[in-house]
């Protein structure tokens, strides 16, 4: 079984199949078909699987043009259909994993794919999960499933685990660009994951077991989430001694050794910081072990929109005003910069608890004309961009979009909270 894939990596004959053609997935079929593979992209999205097909990207920094060059020429197709999944010899699962109500691992996204999966299966084949998960999910969830086939692992399939580190619309790195941790499950299996990633990547990095590959991207983003808790942390004190805690990082980012820039915000957003690290928390439970650390950064992560709302009600007061009552602006609902990825974004967080206060929310994203559906906040679902003009009684700036940094926010004569040191330093700015 190895030597066949192997041999089929090389003459690229091997058929890619990527199931979750979300941020992750689609740029990930892109390269393999980029590079000759023929690829299937799976989802249950009906959407998105015509909208490939007929070539139109439904991500902004993805575009159009690149998904046309490869469905004309024959090397991507997307389907709903996972009878298809008999046609690839390599399945890569890239599907949400999201938190449950009480901070727990939703797992239910792994299972429901595994599980759609197993009917389709066939000797010969090799399975990598790419979805951030708790160390062991390989070994006790995804292989569990898929042997309900029949099939055997080892003998008759392979599995594997592949952390994803897409940092959307990164200028500096894409998913060719960044090195690709690599696990498996046993040696010949990680020889065939770690071929078929060499294929697209600039570096793999094999690694001893699934294990380890899965503690990998938890290490990573735990290591930014406590970072930024740290930096929330001193910004507030830092402001109480009249600190601007903007301009202390960029004074310690000038030491060439010992020291990464982390910057505060208006808490956590995106798919894997405000998530990830309690994977490892849950997991941790089940040997007797506590991650204050982690628990800690994500209280103090986690308290930032109230921080922010406190500021808002302060800036108001400063003019008199209430924030009950008060009409504001929110500007920037994705969860980073110049993308349109809403993701556990905090301004949906910031929206709520200002609403919850009687104040009259609208929000501005040059990249979100229109709220999606949402899992967390379907509320706000139909919701439509505002015009930046005069006529709030404040504006929060809660994402720092290039857009932004060109606005003359004098102009717009109210209080301006500003979570992300985009407003130029200005009686009536107030950081937060």
């Amino acid at each position: 079984m190895k030597s066949d894939l192997l041999r089929k990596i090389e003459d690229k004959s091997f058929v890619v199949g990527v199931i979750g053609l979300g941020y992750v997935g689609l740029p990930l079929a892109l390269c393999y078909a980029e590079k000759s593979f023929r690829v299937v992209g799976f989802d249950i999205d009906a959407a998105k699987t015509n909208a490939l097909a007929a070539a139109k990207s439904y991500i902004r920094h993805i575009p159009s043009d690149r998904i046309s060059r490869v469905v004309t020429s024959g090397k991507f197709t997307s389907t709903t259909d996972f009878a298809r999944l008999k046609d690839c010899d390599g399945v890569l699962i890239a599907v949400p994993t999201p938190l449950n109500a009480n901070r727990e691992p939703d797992m239910s996204y792994i299972v429901s794919t595994c599980e759609a999966i197993v009917p389709h299966m066939r000797k010969g084949q090799i399975f990598v999960l790419e979805s951030t998960t708790y160390p062991g999910t390989t070994d006790e969830v995804v292989v569990p499933i898929l042997e309900r086939s029949g099939l055997t692992l080892e003998r008759d399939f392979y599995a594997g685990f592949s952390p994803e580190r897409e940092d959307p619309n990164n200028p500096e790195y894409s998913t060719s660009t960044i090195p690709k941790v690599v696990g498996g499950t046993s040696p010949d299996a990680l020889e065939v994951a770690n071929r078929l990633y060499g294929q697209i990547v600039v570096k793999t990095v094999p690694v001893s077991s699934t294990r380890v590959a899965e503690s990998s991207k938890l290490l990573e983003n735990i290591f930014r989430a406590v970072n930024i808790a740290l930096v929330n942390e001193l910004k507030v004190a830092f402001m109480k001694m009249g600190i601007n805690v903007w301009e202390v990082i960029e004074a310690a980012k000038t030491k060439p050794f010992g020291f990464m820039a982390f910057y505060p915000g208006p808490g956590l957003g995106g798919h894997c910081i405000p998530i990830d690290p309690f994977y490892l928390t849950w997991k941790a439970r089940e040997y007797g072990v506590t991650t204050k650390f982690i628990e800690l950064a994500g209280e103090i992560n986690t308290e930032m929109p109230n921080f922010v709302v406190m500021r808002a009600m302060e800036a108001l007061n400063e003019v008199g005003k209430p924030l009950k009552g008060a009409k504001v602006l929110v500007l920037g609902l994705a969860y980073k910069a110049n993308v349109d990825d809403m993701r556990e974004s905090p301004s949906f967080h910031l929206m709520e608890k200002l609403e919850q206060r009687g104040a009259h929310v609208d929000y501005n994203d040059p990249y979100i004309p229109m709220i999606p559906e949402t899992r967390e906040h379907a509320a706000y679902k139909g919701r439509v961009s505002k015009e930046v003009k005069p006529g709030y009684d404040l504006y929060l700036v809660a994402t720092a979009h290039d857009e932004y940094t060109k606005l003359d926010f004098s102009l717009l004569r109210a209080p301006i909270v500003d979570t992300r040191n985009v407003a130029p330093a200005a009686p009536g700015v107030y950081r937060a």
